[in-house]
């Protein structure tokens, strides 16, 4: 995925647009992922994880402004701490738009996003010009998977999985609410 807007590149965006699913390396595990307002896609992965329709999902971003029409716009305070931590390996729960899916939200009114820093995925999303999902690579209960081979033997071809490697000694992201900063995992 080296360069420009490719071959590769232009295949990876059409599948996603067509609803299918990725695989690719964050910092701490694998992630899957689609396009975050692409609904049959959203099924698929929570069935794929096994994964309970209420709990919602993250997005991932390589700057703020690819989260625009999933989360309200923040107010000059709001921003400001959000900036604080992005981009890096901070998830904020900010308060979703209407147009944000319940499969990506959950049951709550809020939305889980991040503007990362892992290198992986800020190119990924550039070159895409597009937000994605991003959610660890596992069934529901189970450790993620830390390498391709991993999620190929978990998922088989029912995910694309994308070359790249993990941070070694990596945890999941912090996820805190923007608005009253409750952390609510470490």
């Amino acid at each position: 995925m080296q360069g420009g807007r490719g071959p590769a590149l232009r295949g990876l965006a059409a599948h996603l647009r067509r609803g299918g699913l990725i695989a690719c390396a964050t910092r701490g595990s694998f992630g899957l992922g689609c396009l975050p307002t692409h609904v049959p896609a959203l099924r698929r992965l929570v069935a794929l994880k096994r994964r309970p329709l209420h709990k919602g999902l993250i997005v991932v971003a390589d700057r703020l402004s690819r989260l625009r029409g999933l989360v309200q716009p923040l107010s000059a305070d709001l921003q400001q701490r959000a900036e604080q931590r992005w981009p890096g390996h901070w998830t904020w729960l900010v308060p979703a738009t209407r147009r944000a899916p319940f499969l990506l939200r959950g049951r709550h009114h809020q939305l889980a996003v991040r503007v990362d820093d892992y290198p992986p995925v800020q190119r990924l999303c550039r070159r895409l010009g597009m937000a994605l999902v991003s959610t660890s690579a596992n069934r529901s209960g189970q450790k993620p998977a830390r390498t391709a081979r991993q999620v190929r033997r978990m998922f088989g071809a029912r995910v694309r999985v994308l070359p790249g490697r993990c941070q070694r000694g990596a945890r999941a992201s912090t996820i805190a609410d923007l608005r009253s900063g409750r952390i609510l995992r470490a």
